[in-house]
């Protein structure tokens, strides 16, 4: 068994084949995700320059069995944090390719000038002791959520009160500063190990509005008295499968269940277009996120780990 890495590149004659296998290795070892293989290209060829993203592949015998994203939190408040999330298809761990993978990602984000290095995995015993075995030390925790859309469970949507409006994301035309001011907000309140930085307008456009995964029809945005109080993002497969991006209210209009109002528009909305599954992940710490997602129905049906590494000295 030969376990050999290499970069994705989106250029490549055998791009289209490199996606659709590695798309396949991420949905088999985090079932939970919403990935398609046009996102990964895309990623690569899209991602901010200050980003530095790479796809790393990993093939056994010209198989491809693992892969990993990886690149520089170009958005943190603090300079040299670097990503690196490894997937390596669960029929085959334990043969090197995530020890490849990891040791060819720590080796790209340090020559890249990072400091520090943060890696999701699955809180099973297989992950957690290959974290520990390579230096990594225990940091936040997240759960997946699931919430089947085909067995009549979704609660009815909630009433609109007087001078509140839930309009779709393709209602705003090409401006956009308002949902852009209140992502900002809202995401900067999200408990996470890395600080968030202000997003410039042209990037937020570029990288999360005109993503290939994000769902324009099917995201809510709430407005109070004409201004924007609340959204929630609606990421999708484009087949079956729907998965909510940031969901959150500014700080000025918050107790007022517009978070719960701009989501459940989403779900109703996505049901009806023939989504039969909504996935979401939140930070364990964020209770009144998780207490808005119980309130829908859905189930954890799995948590990851958040874990970090010093690369320097």
């Amino acid at each position: 068994m030969t376990i050999a890495i290499r970069a994705f590149d989106p250029g490549s004659p055998t791009a289209a084949t490199d996606s659709e296998a590695a798309a396949e290795v991420l949905r088999a070892a985090l079932p939970y995700l919403v990935v398609t293989p046009r996102t990964l290209g895309w990623q690569v060829a899209n991602s901010p320059a200050a980003q530095h993203h790479r796809l790393l592949l990993a093939e056994e015998d010209g198989r491809l069995v693992g892969a990993a994203r990886t690149g520089i939190y170009y958005d943190s408040s603090e300079p040299g944090q670097a990503y690196l999330n490894l997937y390596v298809h669960p029929e085959l761990r334990g043969r090197g390719a995530g020890r490849a993978l990891l040791a060819a990602g720590e080796a790209y984000v340090t020559g890249l000038g990072a400091r520090t290095n943060f890696c999701w995995s699955l809180d099973d015993e297989h992950s957690i002791a290959f974290a520990e075995r390579n230096g990594y030390r225990r940091g936040r925790s997240a759960h997946f959520q699931r919430l089947p859309l085909t067995d009549g469970s979704l609660p009815p949507l909630p009433p609109v009160p007087p001078g509140v409006e839930v309009r779709t994301g393709t209602s705003f035309g090409d401006d956009l500063r308002e949902i852009w001011a209140a992502d900002n907000e809202t995401s900067g309140d999200v408990p996470d190990d890395v600080d968030p930085a202000p997003i410039d307008y042209d990037v937020w456009l570029a990288q999360y509005w005109e993503h290939p995964e994000h769902d324009r029809e099917l995201t809510s945005v709430v407005t109070v008295d004409g201004v924007v109080a609340a959204l929630s993002f609606a990421i999708t497969d484009g087949a079956s499968r729907y998965m909510s991006g940031l969901a959150g209210t500014r700080r000025a209009y918050r107790g007022r269940g517009l978070a719960k109002l701009a989501k459940s528009s989403s779900l109703h909305r996505a049901r009806a277009a023939g989504y039969t599954e909504a996935f979401t992940n939140n930070d364990a710490g964020n209770e009144p996120m998780l207490a808005i997602n119980r309130w829908f129905g859905y189930e954890r049906c799995a948590t990851e780990i958040r874990w970090v590494r010093e690369l320097t000295g």
